[in-house]
């Protein structure tokens, strides 16, 4: 059973309901084509933590790996993908308490975000409920999504904690190649073509016919 309602800024959720664990975890491996490497976690407390929350759907109850925050409680992921992406849905579990995350904002090609640039507008905001064992799917605007080779996810506040507990972000959603253009290389035509001047005639050697 499924259910949807709005949290101000246009935001829903669903309760996924008794569907196939392995259809799911099909369903939620775009951790697969994201470009690790590259991930960016600001205000991690252990560097490095905060890229292992990107994992299979099978392991998101493992509490083995996680971020926690560092300063505060604020979170910031800058997650690049390998091609482009239509983002449709996330998870994401944190700790039973007060340390669970409380909202999330979806920013979409905006590399290299830092916590000074998340006062601009989020393409997305949810008011995220404590789910500590992700049975609870946040629907993303598929439109706003549908062509992403970068997001950033903001995590401003949690439940009262001093920080906040990351165990599992799971993305879903449709994958495809990136498409590199090389340079274009234009050749021009050196010579005239008679049957491109209708008003000139020239001869073999180019010199136009009084």
């Amino acid at each position: 059973m499924s259910h949807g309602h709005s949290h101000g800024g246009g935001c829903g959720h669903e309760a996924l309901g008794i569907e196939n664990e392995l259809e799911i975890g099909i369903h939620y491996s775009l951790y697969e084509k994201i470009d690790m490497h590259n991930v960016e976690c600001l205000n991690e407390e252990l560097e490095g933590s905060g890229k292992t929350v990107f994992k299979p759907y099978n392991e998101r109850l493992s509490h083995d790996k996680f971020v926690k925050s560092d300063a505060d409680e604020e979170l910031l992921f800058n997650i690049p993908f390998t091609g482009n992406v239509k983002l449709k849905g996330i998870i994401i579990i944190g700790a039973d308490d007060e340390t669970h995350p409380k909202k999330m904002r979806l920013f979409k090609n905006r590399l290299k975000m830092t916590f000074d640039d998340t006062s601009a507008t989020a393409d997305q905001e949810f008011a995220l409920e404590r789910d500590a064992n992700g049975v609870i799917e946040y629907s993303t605007k598929v439109v706003t999504f549908a062509n992403v080779h970068h997001l950033s996810l903001h995590i401003p506040s949690n439940y009262g904690g001093d920080s906040t507990t990351v165990y599992y972000i799971g993305l879903k959603g449709e994958f495809s190649e990136a498409h590199h253009h090389g340079v274009t290389i234009c050749t021009y035509e050196a010579r005239p073509n008679v049957s491109d001047h209708k008003n000139n005639v020239f001869d073999s050697v180019n010199h136009q016919i009084q």
